[in-house]
């Protein structure tokens, strides 16, 4: 069996799904597909593996590449000094992780000089043999005394062969590997403040005297005290008990020579000295990469459901970007998010100046056919959207608060620069506000995910990881929604699979000089787009309102002569096959089955049809919060009031009720019943009544309830 299918065999383990899927899937990856193309269009290669179970193998398989290049590179690296013994070779192939890999390495590693290097070069190898083997009964310590070497007396002999043994004992590979276990399971979690920066450290003061089980500690509670340490509050330490670690390595080593006591003092120093600090950066580092994953898990769950939230769809709407000093800027776009109009009015400010922004309001919504305002969450929101509302502009206009969170980012970005060369800051961020109610996922793939504010942690973790988990969030989203390429920005289009950030403006760039696409085979002469990307994004792609019908859904363009032949073959055409239920349900879907083509995708096909480019995300509802609250100040215990979800963690939710200031529903708030993740419960723009738990005007902390009473 070659390394590939051992590879294959060990994803399909870990996963749980067939080697044989695992190998197609690999393939499909090696000639370039995409996550999205891969599950979406290549179901009976795979065996309808979905979105989750594709980028798992890809990432396995990307983890097993870095693997077999560090193995290389030790290999290399033994041949030229040529100590790549059989046995070593053999042992070195047959390594399954990292951690056994540079085990085996160990011994052998380019490193500065240590005391056990040193004490060989002073010729008390042959004692540090003879002690450590217990075959000592005829040795002299006085035998190896040089005061030239810097040997001087039998003290200084035997602390030579301490270090020689330490050495040993620590580069031992099963040792450390059954320790590494002992110390995965074992060891205790230990927090400690360091009495210096005790008031400074304030906000990490729940851990300044804390222990429990390593394995058992939740992400964000080890994010929390690696932070602490890294600012010099907290002093970690996370290690098993060091006598039940120092008994199974006397247990292993000592032996019953002359000796033996000097054994058991080298086995004591490398476990404080050597392997005790080794295996716990191991672990620090194990944790730390759980608590990453974690914490981008959680980020990317909160991000997708910011994505996937309800789009009003193409209205004409007013956003306002409000302020209490600067005033609300106001800017008016088309259906498309086209700017046709901006002003600054201050309906915050005196009687003179709020009639003045009433005037305006209103002559900007007769004079752009005005169908929805859209009103920052940010300073001075609720005031805003009181005055809003109290203008009467007719049940017709919505009026909705919009979470703004990112929008200054977004309006200083080269993106907003390119789209608004002419304009501030401040109009470019009232814009995206509007844009934001239109269609959350256009607008906001265009910020970098981790400025959208949902995350945990997101500045502690590991920064490649974060940015390629949520960019696999973004593309999953983008794809599964899919993209009107005739109105999209470059940005979102840079998404949409096989093309990125260079197709994505060639097809933009195109559009602009020869006008809108009529259909997905025009998408063939945009430079640099070849048939393989044609084949990646055409299906994700939608042209609204082409010849073709099919242009404008999820049906691939490979497909399209199985559509017309099920239409030929009911004797209508296919704008008639969607719109007909009837001749729908008389389509055999058996008799189409071919070498490539199976029932799984043939029930795709007939679902599009049934409903051509449908929108996965949820209708769009009004939502507002309770009249008369909106500050601190005006929270009573007790008070039930809507909210909307902001930000979920694992170790509760944070709900925006109106205030300014969000409040937080702790995981033993969340429902009546026992709650062990957030997510099962609470998502991201969920619309939630939450009931007031605690007010500290002090510290700005508010506590909520989801539960019906205490």
């Amino acid at each position: 069996m070659d390394q590939n299918q051992l590879y294959y065999k060990r994803i399909s383990g870990d996963l749980q799904i067939a080697a044989a899927q695992v190998a197609a899937t690999a393939q499909l990856l090696a000639e370039g597909a995409t996550v999205p193309f891969i599950s979406r269009y290549r179901k009976e290669v795979t065996g309808s593996l979905d979105e989750v179970q594709v980028a798992a193998i890809r990432d396995q398989l990307a983890s097993l590449a870095e693997l077999d290049k560090r193995r290389q590179a030790i290999m290399e690296s033994l041949a030229a000094r040529d100590l790549l013994t059989p046995e070593l070779q053999a042992g070195l192939q047959g390594a399954a992780d990292l951690a056994t890999l540079e085990d085996l390495y160990l011994p052998h590693r380019l490193k500065r000089k240590t005391r056990a290097m040193m004490a060989i070069e002073k010729g008390l190898e042959p004692l540090a043999k003879a002690i450590f083997g217990g075959c000592d009964q005829g040795v002299a310590v006085a035998a190896f005394l040089d005061p030239e070497q810097g040997v001087a007396s039998e003290d200084e002999a035997l602390a030579g062969a301490r270090d020689i043994m330490a050495e040993w004992i620590s580069e031992d590979a099963p040792m450390r590997a059954r320790l590494r276990r002992l110390f995965a399971d074992k060891a205790q979690l230990h927090s400690l403040v360091v009495k210096k920066n005790e008031e400074t450290g304030v906000k990490f003061r729940d851990y300044f005297e804390w222990q429990e089980e390593a394995r058992k500690a939740p992400g964000h509670r080890l994010l929390a005290m690696f932070r602490g340490e890294d600012e010099k509050v907290l002093r970690l330490s996370v290690r098993p008990d060091e006598e039940l670690c120092l008994a199974i390595l006397k247990k292993q080593y000592l032996t019953q020579g002359k000796f033996r006591e000097q054994v058991a003092l080298a086995v004591a120093d490398s476990y404080k000295r050597l392997l005790g600090p080794s295996l716990e950066n191991e672990l620090r580092a194990s944790l730390k990469e759980r608590a990453d994953r974690e914490a981008i898990q959680v980020f990317g769950d909160n991000l997708r459901q910011l994505l996937l939230a309800p789009a009003l769809g193409q209205k004409r709407v007013m956003a306002l970007d409000p302020g209490f000093r600067t005033g609300a800027k106001l800017v008016c776009l088309d259906s498309q998010g086209k700017l046709l109009d901006y002003a600054t009015i201050y309906p915050t400010h005196g009687a003179n100046q709020q009639q003045e922004a009433a005037r305006k309001v209103k002559e900007l919504c007769r004079l752009h056919q005005i169908e929805a305002i859209a009103i920052g969450n940010g300073t001075a929101s609720r005031e805003t959207e009181e005055f809003v509302r109290n203008l009467d502009l007719g049940p017709t206009i919505l009026i909705t608060l919009v979470n703004e969170s990112g929008a200054s980012i977004y309006s200083a970005s080269e993106v907003a620069r390119r789209e608004f060369p002419d304009h501030d800051l401040t109009v470019r961020g009232a814009v995206s506000i509007g844009r934001r109610l239109q269609d959350p996922l256009a607008e906001l793939v265009k910020l970098d995910p981790k400025s959208i504010g949902v995350g945990q942690y997101q500045h502690d973790v590991n920064q490649a990881e974060l940015k390629k988990g949520l960019e696999d969030v973004v593309v999953s989203c983008v794809n599964s929604v899919g993209v009107e390429v005739n109105s999209a920005s470059p940005e979102l289009l840079a998404y949409v699979s096989g093309l990125g950030p260079v197709l994505g403006a060639n097809i933009v760039a195109y559009r602009d000089e020869h006008g809108p696409f009529a259909s997905r085979k025009e998408l063939l002469k945009v430079p640099r787009l070849g048939a393989k990307a044609f084949e990646q994004c055409a299906g994700f792609l939608r042209i609204h309102g082409a010849a073709n019908p099919l242009d404008d859904s999820a049906v691939h363009p490979e497909r399209y002569a199985t559509v017309t032949k099920m239409a030929a073959d009911l004797g209508c055409t296919v704008r008639e096959l969607i719109s007909s239920q009837e001749l729908r349900d008389r389509i055999e879907l058996k008799r189409y089955v071919a070498e490539t083509l199976g029932l799984p995708t043939l029930h795709d096909i007939l679902a599009e049809l049934a409903k051509p480019g449908r929108d996965p995300r949820q209708e769009f509802t009004v939502f507002a919060f309770a009249e008369g609250v909106n500050s601190i100040d005006d929270l009573i215990v007790e008070m039930r009031l809507p909210g909307i979800v902001t930000n979920v963690t694992r170790f509760g939710a944070f709900v925006d009720i109106g205030v300014h200031q969000d409040g937080l529903v702790h995981i033993s708030q969340l429902a009546e019943r026992f709650v062990k993740d957030p997510a099962e419960v609470v998502k991201v723009g969920q619309q939630v009544m939450a009931r007031v738990l605690e007010v500290d005007k002090q510290r700005k902390r508010i506590g909520l309830s989801l539960r019906t009473a205490a």
